[in-house]
């Protein structure tokens, strides 16, 4: 095992220093730079470290880089096991703890939020409306399905329209490609627009507590709603092809942000072989 300072052992059997590998490398391995993997440490570090001083216990950093090695490549826990030189239970363990802390609602409330100021929605608009000149918009909003292994219980629940097994996530992006909304805890078969009917962000607008006049952009699977603008599906006028190429232009931003996260994390890009609570 390597020491704490000492990252992993890596593919070829060797021990290096994290410290004494490029940025880029660190990137590639992990999609975090060393500061990054730095700030993680900081900010979970002391809910995943060890409870007691025991011989061979693995620090938070160690924990961290196991846990972003898996996200980052989708390997099967034994690869990822062997990569770090430990066993699959305990890449196990140390997935659920790193997933425990990273989503606690505290923290997440921290990073991930929707409300917020007119001022600030102002300012999204019109980072929004420099796209294709959409007025009003705000934020994107778009549905992806995460695939997942077949579960032991309410196997068909899981099952999409194409046929696999996945988890739909509801994401929400601002004009920067920051998620600020994010529902991950709905079955494949439930629908984009069930999804936002049962969601707090659809309550939110539904019962007043936004500002009036700005919008959401969302795909025809999504109702059509004041504060949530779809595309026209049999444009008749110039008018209403006008406002689908920019509706279409616009929303692509959500699309591209989904794309950039499964590119970044290469897990969402495969079957993930976890319990569905976990792949929430």
């Amino acid at each position: 095992m390597c020491s704490c300072n000492q990252a992993i052992i890596s593919d070829h059997g060797s021990c290096p220093n994290l410290d004494t590998l490029l940025e880029m490398d660190i990137i590639n391995r992990y999609r975090f730079d060393r500061a990054g993997i730095n700030y993680l440490t900081q900010l979970i570090g002391a809910n995943i470290s060890p409870k007691a001083a025991r011989n061979n216990a693995l620090n938070a950093e160690q924990k961290i880089l196991i846990t972003l090695r898996y996200l980052a490549t989708g390997l099967i826990q034994l690869n990822d096991a062997d990569i770090h030189g430990v066993s699959q239970p305990t890449v196990s363990r140390v997935l659920t703890e790193f997933i425990n802390a990273l989503s606690s609602p505290a923290l997440i409330r921290q990073f991930i939020k929707f409300t917020g100021s007119v001022e600030k929605f102002r300012r999204n608009a019109v980072q929004m409306q420099g796209i294709a000149r959409f007025p009003k918009v705000i934020e994107a909003i778009d549905g992806t399905h995460i695939d997942i292994a077949s579960p032991n219980q309410n196997e068909e629940i899981y099952v999409n329209r194409k046929g696999k097994h996945s988890i739909n996530v509801q994401v929400v992006f601002d004009g920067w490609y920051n998620i600020i909304d994010v529902v991950a805890r709905w079955p494949g078969s439930v629908h984009d627009s069930r999804v936002l009917r049962e969601s707090s962000l659809n309550n939110l607008f539904e019962n007043g507590h936004m500002p009036h006049g700005f919008h959401l952009l969302g795909d025809s699977g999504y109702p059509t709603k004041r504060w949530l603008l779809t595309p026209f599906l049999a444009p008749q006028t110039q008018a209403e092809q006008a406002y689908n190429r920019s509706h279409k232009v616009t929303r692509a931003l959500a699309e591209r942000g989904i794309g950039q996260l499964k590119r970044r994390f290469g897990i969402l890009h495969r079957e993930i072989i976890l319990q569905p609570i976990k792949v929430c």
